[in-house]
C-alpha cells in the first residue's frame, strides 16, 4: 500500500494491527477473550485490554463489560490499561472509563508511514554514536537503564517483556541500541506484525544530552531499513508530542490519537 490518505491508512490500521495480540504469544503469557475485548496478561507491568472494536456495545451492556474488566483485575490486584483510539465508538466510551475509575494517560498521536523511502535514508549519527542490535539481557538492563534516567521511574518491565518477545520469536521483533562509548544514549525496537504489510515502532527515548542530534532519526530510518527487508510496506507509531513533529517531517501521517486509560486497584 502506498496510499497516504490518512482515512485510508487508518482503515488497514484498524484491519491489519488491531486488537493487538503479540504474535507468537511468549511463554507466561495469556490471552483471554471477554466477548469483543481481548486480555492480555503477564506481558507487561499491567494488564492490557484491547479490541478492534466493540461491535456496537453501548449503555449498560458496555458498563458491564467494563465492570467485569475492573472486577477482574481487582481480585488480581493488578492494574490494567484500556488502549482507547480516538475513532473508537461509542463516542462516551471514554466518559464510561472515567466513571468506572480508569485514569487517562497522556494522548499520544498514531502515525502511519511508508517504508520504502525511510528505508532509502542514509542516517546521520553524532561522531562517535554507532547502532547496534541487541538480544542479550544485559543490553535489555542496560535500555532499562537509559529509560529509567529519562523518564525517573522503573522501566524493569521492559527487561522481561522483550526477553520473553525475543525468546518467543526472535524474528518478530529486533530491538536496537544507540550508544556512545560504551553508554547506551537511545534504544528501540521494531515488531514485525504476521500476516500484514506493517511494522510497528516502540521505545525511542533518548538520554537529554544526546537529544536533537539526528539520533532518533537515524534510529527510525535503522528500523525501516529492517522493516524493508522482511517485506513490510508502512510503519507505525504511537508517538509523544516530542516524537510527533520529528515523523511527520519524515513523511508519516496522523490518523488518529490513542489514550491509554488505567485502572488500579
Amino acid at each position: 500500500m502506498t496510499d497516504l490518505d490518512a482515512s485510508t491508512l487508518r482503515a488497514a490500521y484498524d484491519a491489519q494491527l488491531r486488537p493487538e495480540i503479540p504474535d507468537p504469544v511468549p511463554a507466561g503469557v495469556t490471552v483471554e477473550r471477554d466477548g469483543p475485548l481481548v486480555r492480555i496478561l503477564g506481558l507487561d507491568q499491567r494488564g492490557f485490554l484491547t479490541y478492534r472494536t466493540l461491535d456496537g456495545l453501548a449503555g449498560v451492556e458496555l458498563d458491564a463489560l467494563i465492570a467485569r474488566q475492573v472486577e477482574f483485575f481487582r481480585r488480581r490486584g493488578e492494574g490494567v490499561e484500556w488502549k482507547l483510539n480516538e475513532h473508537d465508538e461509542p463516542a462516551d466510551l471514554a466518559e464510561r472509563l472515567r466513571a468506572a475509575g480508569f485514569v487517562p494517560e497522556d494522548r499520544e498521536t498514531v502515525l502511519v508511514g511508508p517504508v520504502a523511502p525511510l528505508a532509502a535514508a542514509v542516517p546521520v549519527l553524532p561522531e562517535g554514536v554507532r547502532l547496534r542490535e541487541v538480544t542479550s539481557r544485559e543490553d535489555l538492563e542496560r535500555i532499562a537503564g537509559m529509560e529509567e534516567e529519562v523518564w525517573g521511574s522503573d522501566r524493569s518491565h521492559l527487561v522481561s517483556g522483550l526477553a520473553k518477545e525475543i525468546a518467543a520469536d526472535p524474528q518478530s521483533i529486533t530491538v536496537v541500541v544507540a550508544e556512545a562509548d560504551g553508554v547506551v544514549v537511545s534504544a528501540g525496537w521494531v515488531r514485525y506484525v504476521a500476516n500484514t504489510g506493517f511494522a510497528g515502532l516502540w521505545g525511542g527515548s533518548t538520554l537529554r544530552r544526546w537529544r536533537r542530534q539526528g539520533i532518533y532519526r537515524g534510529l527510525v530510518t535503522y528500523r525501516a531499513r529492517l522493516a524493508a527487508q522482511r517485506g513490510k510496506t508502512l510503519l507505525q507509531v504511537d508517538a509523544s508530542e516530542n516524537s510527533r513533529p520529528i515523523l511527520q517531517r519524515l513523511g508519516f501521517v496522523p490518523v488518529t490519537t490513542t489514550t491509554p486509560y488505567v485502572y488500579t486497584p
